[in-house]
């Protein structure tokens, strides 16, 4: 019998996402392994791999689709020695809710007209038929939005619901205006957000991707529910830089080049198991304090920040962590990033310093217990063995769970990475 291939959990916090792409189509002969669409998930855009072998009878869900709850039917795939053509049609997949009428033949008097005709066949792409999502045209038709006057952004100019999300105010369907005055009044929906005012300067306005959306909403929660104490401590990078380019040397045909930000993540993994007290979650009525170190390391991708993991980074080298590093940051940038590369860790990094930007605090990743966040390394006038000097110096600022971190033991660890920079042979002892 035909196999329903459902809209799988990605992460483990995924309830719904967004079919970003499909790879496949009706009819395309697949086997176990092979990358049947892209999914949006809260975190990363990701591959989903077919499991087993057969031939693609239909899809279920359009690309574009948004809001698709997990174990959702997106496609119905016929095994290898079934016979595709007596295959059974799936029913399109249950999709986020739209406001639309409720029929009642008892009260409404007026007859009824056909859902088409608030869709006008005026042309987008192919001839006399307009090319929609499935999705954009059930909620134009309950909204009374003309789709010809909608351009779309999804592939070949495809309308997606994320265009009509865009629209400014519902462009009606004239020939359909009469019947307004009859039909049934929608279900009551969820107020929406107050408008925020322009002050009428020029704007584009932007759906919100997945990952945006969980940025903000984690962050927001953040700032709200944990009491952030910040502490700042200025380094000297001189000795950590010069060993930075001796390493480096040696290293050299080997296809490894360590930064100053690998070097600062060993050392942070460093002082977390010198002062294990910092290493900790705040969770509800307990105090998680981990054996390992694993660092998140903030990372600019093009759908938002994501932050990749280093496993264990105060037992590797730093030669692993520059080149583990690599691979996640490249993966990060083209959304490759699986589950288990970002979900976890128990402090995170941040710099900014490649920017110029000075000093900086930034917000803890819940649960993690800490955060430090990296400035631009500068000549600064600086006292040199009770001398005035100049000396290259960085500012770090670590942010701190004040729930589960009290103010002394965070100035411990700030300490302790302090001196592992300061004196940066114990990063390749």
């Amino acid at each position: 019998m035909p196999i329903a291939i459902k809209m799988p959990a990605l992460s483990p916090t995924m309830e719904e996402g967004t079919l970003a792409r499909w790879l496949v189509k009706a009819g395309d002969t697949v086997k176990s392994g092979d990358i049947l669409a892209e999914i949006e998930t809260d975190k990363a855009t990701m591959e989903f791999e077919a499991i087993d072998d057969g031939v693609i009878v239909a899809i279920n869900v359009a690309e574009g689709t948004e809001g698709v709850k997990v174990g959702t039917v997106i496609a119905t795939l016929a095994g290898e020695d079934e016979d595709t053509s007596a295959a059974p049609a799936a029913a399109p997949a249950p999709v986020a809710p739209v406001a639309a009428p409720v029929v009642a033949a008892p009260v409404v008097a007026a007859p009824a007209t056909p859902a088409p005709a608030l869709v006008p066949a005026l042309g987008i792409a192919k001839g006399n038929r307009i090319v929609a999502s499935p999705l954009a045209k059930r909620i134009a038709a309950a909204k009374g939005i003309d789709l010809a006057a909608v351009k779309g952004s999804g592939p070949n100019g495809r309308i997606v619901r994320a265009d009509l999300d865009r629209v400014p105010a519902p462009i009606a369907v004239s020939a359909v205006a009469p019947a307004a005055a009859v039909a049934p009044a929608p279900a009551a929906a969820p107020a929406a957000p107050a408008a925020v005012p322009d002050f009428g300067i020029p704007f584009e306005a932007a759906k919100l991707n997945n990952v945006r959306k969980t940025i903000a909403r984690r962050l927001t929660e953040a700032k709200q529910t944990i009491p952030h104490i910040y502490l700042t401590v200025d380094v000297r990078l001189d000795a950590l830089l010069k060993l930075r380019a001796q390493l480096n040397a040696a290293l050299e045909g080997q296809g490894i080049k360590l930064s100053v930000n690998d070097l600062l993540i060993k050392a942070l993994a460093k002082a977390l198991v010198q002062v294990p007290k910092c290493n900790v979650s705040f969770a509800g009525d307990e105090l998680r304090s981990f054996k390992r170190a694993d660092i998140s390391v903030a990372v600019a991708a093009p759908t938002g920040l994501i932050t990749p993991i280093i496993v264990d980074a105060g037992a590797k080298s730093v030669s692993a962590i520059a080149s583990e590093m690599k691979t996640l940051a490249g993966k990060a940038r083209d959304g490759k990033l699986q589950p288990h590369e970002y979900q976890g860790g128990t402090a995170s990094l941040s710099n900014l310093g490649m920017f110029g930007i000075k000093q900086f605090e930034a917000v803890i990743n819940p649960p993690q217990g800490m955060i430090l966040a990296i400035g631009a390394g500068e000549q600064r006038p600086f006292v040199v063995d009770g001398a005035l000097a100049i000396a290259t110096v960085m500012s770090a600022t670590g942010s701190f769970d004040h729930r589960a971190i009290d103010g002394a033991d965070g100035a411990a660890l700030m300490q302790a990475f302090k001196t592992l920079v300061e004196n940066p042979l114990a990063l390749v002892a």
